[in-house]
């Protein structure tokens, strides 16, 4: 019999290409993982996975089973889900934007608390394309991401547009304009900054890497460079101003989920509350 651990750790190694970034993910030793996956291999009897300098490669027989491994934790998910909605208390994992929550959710996440003062609700941070990977994984009930995404197994839905600008201390120096502070790849605000620079030709640029709006911005004061981030963030800020094309300035926010399982309750009421709608029928097909 398949052991819903031993699939899990050997989901965990072949998404992170490491036995050491299982072992971080799952949250565990080593020496653990590499039990696992070798119980699994003898209960299988197939070898799935070579290990090697720069990590772990799968298997024919382990690429096959990486199919039935994500079908699996996908529906043990939904499972998970199904008797957590006959509980007192929805679950709700949401994902976003470390920018659109500091700057548009407290409201609303204060809102659906008064609603459902039972939700169990859980926030993750991150870049727009990891919060996708996030819930094409089932680790997350659905994100809000910048910019708009297509994929075969999610729904999406447009819930507000961001005004972005670009923002710097007075008097800023030439070559400090061309220092990028932004979030790491994968953000969209980054993404859609780094085009801006090169279409004004700022191209070479230097990027420095922030894990948070706050750092960003009071560096921004601080003259180190320039940060390309929505309006609303800089209002009770020391920061000049600049508007950017149409072209660059408006970026949608989209909430995502995946259109395989149904839609926790709470996440209607979250689209309410940012006034839209959530992802329906016709968009989850």
């Amino acid at each position: 019999m398949l052991d819903i651990v031993a699939l899990e750790t050997f989901l965990a190694i072949g998404e992170t290409g490491s036995v050491t970034a299982a072992a971080q993910r799952l949250n565990c030793v080593q020496s653990a993982v590499t039990a696992r996956l070798r119980k699994l291999e003898e209960g299988l009897g197939a070898s799935l996975a070579h290990r090697h300098a720069r990590g772990v490669t799968l298997t024919e027989a382990g690429e096959r089973l990486m199919t039935y491994a994500r079908r699996i934790a996908h529906l043990a998910e939904e499972a998970e889900h199904a008797v957590a909605a006959a509980r007192p208390g929805e679950r709700l994992r949401l994902g976003t934007m470390e920018t659109t929550a500091a700057a548009r959710l407290p409201p609303v996440l204060a809102r659906l608390r008064a609603e459902l003062p039972e939700l169990r609700l859980s926030l993750a941070t991150g870049p727009s394309d990891h919060l996708t990977r996030e819930v094409l994984a089932g680790r997350l009930d659905a994100a809000l991401i910048g910019g708009r995404v297509e994929h075969p197994e999610l729904a999406a839905r447009r819930v507000l547009t961001e005004e972005l600008v670009e923002a710097r201390a007075e008097g800023l120096g030439a070559e400090a304009s061309r220092t990028l502070l932004a979030f790491r790849r994968g953000c969209s605000y980054r993404a859609r900054a780094e085009a801006w620079l090169r279409h004004d030709g700022r191209a070479p640029f230097e990027a420095m890497e922030f894990g948070s709006l706050d750092a960003i911005l009071g560096c921004a004061e601080a003259g180190l460079g320039v940060a390309v981030v929505p309006r609303v963030t800089v209002a009770a800020r020391a920061l000049t101003i600049r508007e950017l094309p149409p072209e660059f300035a408006r970026l949608d926010t989209c909430l995502i989920a995946r259109l395989d399982g149904p839609l926790p309750a709470a996440l209607t009421r979250l689209c309410e509350a940012l006034g839209a709608p959530p992802p329906g029928p016709a968009t989850r097909r």
